[in-house]
């Protein structure tokens, strides 16, 4: 593996270690100033600022931990992607979502990255919507 791709996997892999702790600021210093988020199903955020304000909801509405991560980065570290299990607990109604009443799940997703600069400058995840909806609901998938 190249430094590059080496510094790409510790690069998102200190992002996961600090989404799993909580720590949103450690979640923060990882990306550059003008972040592209792509949110499952959504549109596009553009920023730190709006990337904080999406945790700060994340936070209200869901208790996350992510497991089985595997990081694979670019051979010349510009991208890289993960693929990982999210255990939740659905903790706070969501806007356009089933009522929470603490239900619990757990489904595969995956996320991919742009990186320059040491930073992180894109995140887009992915995941089955209807899958979450259908465990969360108990309607099965």
């Amino acid at each position: 593996m190249s430094d590059n791709s080496q510094s790409a996997a510790a690069l998102v892999q200190r992002y996961y270690d600090a989404f799993n702790a909580g720590d949103v600021p450690g979640m923060l210093a990882c990306l550059s100033e003008d972040v592209a988020h792509d949110v499952n199903q959504g549109g596009r955020r553009t920023g730190k600022a709006l990337f904080g304000e999406f945790c700060a909801h994340m936070e209200r509405c869901y208790r996350e931990q992510l497991t089985d991560i595997v990081v694979m980065p670019s051979a010349d570290g510009r991208r890289a992607a993960a693929e990982f299990t999210v255990n939740g607990t659905y903790l706070s109604d969501d806007d356009g979502l089933p009522p929470a009443t603490g239900q619990t799940y757990c489904l595969p997703a995956g996320t991919f990255f742009d990186i320059a600069d040491g930073k992180i400058t894109r995140v887009t995840t992915h995941y089955n919507l209807q899958d979450w909806i259908a465990q969360v609901t108990g309607t099965g998938a």
